[in-house]
């Protein structure tokens, strides 16, 4: 993404660290520490390698990281070291299964994240060779495709003589490191982000990238490898992100990108944006509940210097190098995956009320197995928090291929979807490590409602409309904090419906898609089951459910819609259900007929939904806490797709 920006049923994903040092360092602490941050990314199992000259130790386990940690020894000096936290894709979080994975020698290790999809063809032929494998897992195929090409007898011919029509033949043994690396990610296919170390170069660490994120940071002693930036924060700011294709050489001297061509690649760094207090948890006793209560921050960031009250226009300077493909967009495709998906159905209503674009949301991965045609006027929007979601960079290229424009809403930047688009806008939310996304929903929403006053004072919204969405829109972080001040309330009528065990939630209109939201935090942090309806949907199925053990969960702000609510929420007192409502500050009248019901201050219809998201963050957190679970890291989940 082009971002000249003027301030105004899939599988997951693993962590990946690593470093060169000049000098001999302990580097247990630093590589355990690197590991923590990047946890949220996986926590089935974790492993790390160090290497001292050529002493090389190795360790992994299943389980936390907490597990690894209690069989190292945090004085082992090294100069070069790697290590991954896993999320499992290819075989069971075990031991054996847990990465580093090395060659039938134990020489050559490697970190992986992603998958290789031919897999099992080149194992088949690498048995057959004589190798032996250790583990059910994708990843230790390349460990053994490197040993191969390293020990692959070599056949090279001497340049004919000119005056001889005779070659002279000989054999050497095998590729060189850096070679036989080059030659293994050649043969594969699949996503792959990688940190590969050799017993016998014991100065350097060979990295490469398909599909996954991958970033380098340098310091003034010391080069880093990790999956994100939250892992490189405490020792430096700036970085280089690795491209597709790609694959780099570290040592404590030199730095080089190549592609698998061999084509040297330059780039400049960058710096980061976000420090290393961000990452932390600042006396919340979780992320989650730490980024609930930075919704308010989040959304004010996305707004800072983009709002033209006295004008009634968005500035998005992201955006001004294709304003005039803008003006003349017919139709916008909004694809995304999870939480973000939800977003853009917000978007959907907010975009198409306001700015009289028809507007299409599709699931990236449902999107990229489709056929759309390119006609004039269309325009992609990708939404992604961490702009490496695996699906949605993949409907990405494949409408990037087809001509269309391409934009992004992204939050992390040198992402490789801000990369792809040809424009687009990032939220600057800041990290996000809670696993369950919150404030990046609201910072996406702030956002797409920026984008629905650009676009409509580019037609036909008038003034007077677009002052009056751009003056609500600079008061919603106080109405949010407003909010947070009655935590303690939600908590206790959290607590009382923890014990349930299946839940409706129920909204129309801009409200629909934030029923599909809350339960699917509901979902994700409490395991509990939770379905999310339009409310005019109830009647068509969902109201066979309905009984004293069924509690429904209805958004209902005083709206366009809201007296159609009102009556959803009387059929189903009608059938002994339990309704808890999150209504507008001043109505009184529905407290005579719910169970319980949460208060949002009022604001305009379209922005509602980023209101009434706080109240249902902070229910399903309480639920997920009051039964006893890990709400950062709730089971099954990663914090990004970034492989199918």
């Amino acid at each position: 993404m082009h971002l000249s920006e003027t301030v105004a049923g899939k599988i997951g994903m693993c962590g990946i660290f690593g470093f060169v040092h000049t000098n001999k360092v302990k580097a247990i602490p630093i590589i355990m520490d690197g590991l923590k941050r990047l946890e949220y990314r996986g926590y089935d199992s974790s492993g790390i390698v160090v290497m001292n000259g050529g002493n090389l130790f190795w360790k992994k386990k299943s389980g936390r990281i907490a597990e690894l940690e209690k069989e190292l020894n945090y004085d082992r000096l090294g100069t070069v070291a790697i290590g991954q936290t896993r999320w499992a894709t290819h075989g069971a979080p075990t031991d054996k299964n847990a990465h580093p994975h090395f060659d039938c020698n134990k020489n050559i290790f490697l970190v992986h994240n992603g998958i290789i999809e031919n897999h099992k063809e080149l194992k088949v032929k690498l048995i057959k060779k004589g190798h032996v494998f250790s583990s059910n897992t994708d990843t230790e195929v390349v460990s053994h495709l490197i040993e191969d090409f390293m020990n692959l007898p070599l056949l090279t011919s001497s340049l004919k003589s000119r005056k001889s029509k005779k070659i002279k033949n000989k054999t050497i043994m095998g590729h060189s490191f850096e070679e036989a690396v080059r030659l293994a990610l050649k043969s594969i296919i699949g996503t792959y982000a990688l940190a590969i170390v050799n017993r016998s170069d014991p100065e350097k660490i060979i990295i490469a990238r398909n599909s996954s994120p991958l970033l380098v940071g340098f310091s003034d002693d010391a080069k880093f490898v990790a999956s994100d930036a939250s892992a490189i924060l405490a020792h430096t700011k700036k970085v280089v992100y690795l491209n597709d294709g790609e694959f780099a050489v570290l040592t404590p001297k030199d730095f080089r990108i190549a592609t698998l061509d061999r084509r040297a690649v330059l780039r400049k760094e960058d710096k980061l944006e976000w420090d290393l207090e961000s990452v932390g948890k600042k006396g919340f006793p979780h992320f989650m509940l730490k980024e609930i209560y930075e919704e308010p921050e989040a959304v004010a960031n996305a707004l800072r210097g983009r709002v033209i009250v006295k004008e009634g226009l968005a500035k998005l300077g992201g955006l001004e190098g294709v304003e005039k493909e803008l003006r003349k967009m017919k139709r916008l495709i909004i694809s995304a995956c999870g939480t973000a998906y939800y977003a853009g159905l917000v978007g959907e209503y907010m975009i198409e009320e306001y700015s009289e674009i028809p507007v299409e949301v599709e699931y990236a991965s449902e999107l990229r197995y489709k056929k759309v045609y390119p006609e004039p006027g269309i325009c992609f929007l990708a939404i992604s928090q961490s702009g490496e979601t695996a699906d949605t960079l993949g409907a990405l290229k494949e409408l990037k291929r087809k001509g269309i424009l391409t934009l992004g809403l992204v939050n992390v930047v040198g992402s490789s979807i801000a990369r792809e688009t040809k424009a687009g806008i990032y939220n600057h939310a800041g990290p996000e490590i809670g696993v369950a996304s919150t404030k990046a929903f609201v910072s996406q929403l702030s956002v797409l409602a920026l984008i629905t006053l650009f676009l409509g004072r580019q037609r036909g919204m008038s003034l007077s409309t677009g002052k009056k969405i751009s003056e609500e829109l600079l008061k919603l972080p106080d109405k949010m904090k407003k909010i947070l001040k009655h935590g303690s309330e939600i908590k206790k009528i959290a607590e009382k419906y923890s014990k349930y065990n299946n839940f409706l939630y129920l909204g129309r209109k801009f409200n629909y898609p934030v029923a599909l939201e809350g339960a699917l935090k509901l979902k994700e942090i409490s395991y509990i089951h939770a379905e999310g309806y339009g409310a005019g949907e109830m009647k068509h199925g969902p109201i066979a459910l309905i009984d004293k053990n069924m509690p429904v969960v209805v958004i209902a702000p005083s709206d366009s819609v809201y007296e159609k609510v009102l009556s959803n929420i009387q059929e189903i007192k009608a059938r002994g259900g339990k309704v808890l409502a999150i209504a507008t500050e001043g109505n009184k009248d529905i407290r005579s007929i719910v169970d319980d019901v949460i208060y949002i201050p009022k604001t305009i219809e379209m922005l509602n939904p980023i209101i009434s998201a706080i109240p249902l963050h902070l229910f399903a957190y309480y639920i997920g806490v009051k039964r006893g679970h890990d709400v950062d890291k709730p089971r099954n989940l990663a914090k990004s797709v970034t492989v199918e």
